[in-house]
């Protein structure tokens, strides 16, 4: 039991350690984002991720890149609608 907690929290530090790197290769991408690598090999294939493949074989991924990806197309809730509108009619006076 306590030798399963021990690799329980590794892998946890290890997961933490992956997300403070600058440049991921697939395998990491995939810890960092939850991903499938099917998924990812996807997502370059229709070149919807920024990617970079440098030698023509290994792909390698900028993390600030991946987060502005994953981040991009957000929709507002209903507050930050509200408190849009608001701000829109006090301009308009």
């Amino acid at each position: 039991m306590e030798k399963e907690l021990i690799i329980e929290k590794l892998n946890r530090i290890e997961k933490h350690i992956v997300g403070l790197k600058e440049i991921l290769n697939v395998e990491e991408l995939c810890d960092y984002t939850g991903f499938k690598a099917s998924y990812v090999y996807k997502l370059v294939h229709k070149r919807t991720i920024p990617f970079s493949k440098p030698n023509g074989k290994m792909l390698f991924f900028e993390r600030k890149k991946i987060d502005e990806w994953l981040l991009s197309n957000s929709y507002k809730s209903n507050d930050e609608l509200k408190q849009a509108a608001l701000d829109y009619v006090r301009r308009k006076k």
